[in-house]
């Protein structure tokens, strides 16, 4: 186990990825560490704390105490909070299901694919995309999954100076549709309220306020065209369509050459 104070004196983590620790395996580092435990445990009691408490209520002690261990204990296994934080980052990740790159499917119908399983997982955890953001995530799970969209990227017929640019632009729109929409949920869930009842009430409120009448008026033919669906299906629709705007984009720059 690592002392605090060798904690302490370390320098700047770069990732645990990098730093030879996570492959240390599920096992503890020496003799004395507390039975009953393992990485693969407290990973997964940590995916599942953050997502009933969310990042802000999440520390060591209250990981420590759904265990029913020592804080002290969780150490024999990962040397800081923010290495657990990797851990569990890649766990998730490992929930994708990937399709078969010999399949012979289609590459767009495999871009719909990734890209759908992408936004549930970032709905489904609404911490992972700041972690994202955080951390290197270039643990196993993460790089199977950043790998395989390389793959489809690659069969698009883009030339090679395009193909980062167009996986960007399909997976950072996802990241964000994902983290907005995760978030809404989320919010939602916390206020007592459906998605429903929370966008109406909330486009009621800004209805009546002067300052944005006339821009609510201006847009009545917009909402109108997205509304009399749940939110749900509406954001369905946005994203299906956006999604197939980018997919069109490739296909134009792949005439282009």
């Amino acid at each position: 186990m690592v002392r605090a104070a060798d904690r302490a004196e370390r320098p700047a983590r770069t990732s645990v990825w990098l730093e030879g620790k996570a492959a240390r395996g599920g096992s503890a580092r020496g003799g004395g560490q507390p039975s009953g435990l393992d990485r693969g445990r407290i990973t997964e009691v940590t995916v599942r704390l953050l997502d009933a408490e969310g990042m802000a209520k999440f520390s060591m002690r209250r990981l420590a105490a759904e265990l029913n261990v020592t804080a002290m204990s969780v150490y024999w296994y990962v040397d800081t909070k923010d290495d657990l934080l990797e851990l569990a980052l890649d766990a998730v990740f490992g929930e994708l299901e990937l399709p078969d790159a010999e399949s012979g499917e289609d590459w767009r119908d495999q871009l719909r694919f990734l890209a759908g399983a992408y936004r549930a997982l970032l709905v489904r955890h609404p911490w992972v995309s700041p972690l994202s953001g955080t951390f290197l995530n270039i643990g196993p799970h993460s790089m199977a999954f950043s790998l395989r969209v390389h793959e489809v990227i690659r069969r698009t017929g883009l030339p090679p100076h395009g193909q980062m640019g167009a996986l960007s632009a399909v997976f950072q729109f996802v990241y964000g549709f994902g983290t907005i929409e995760g978030h809404f949920v989320q919010r939602c869930a916390s206020a007592g309220m459906s998605q429903d009842e929370y966008y109406r009430q909330a486009m009621s409120t800004i209805g009546e306020q002067p300052q944005f009448a006339a821009h609510v008026a201006s847009s009545a033919d917009l909402l109108e065209a997205r509304g009399g669906d749940t939110v749900e299906e509406m954001r369905e629709r946005d994203f299906t369509f956006a999604l197939e705007t980018l997919i069109a984009g490739i296909e134009t720059m792949v005439r282009r050459g």
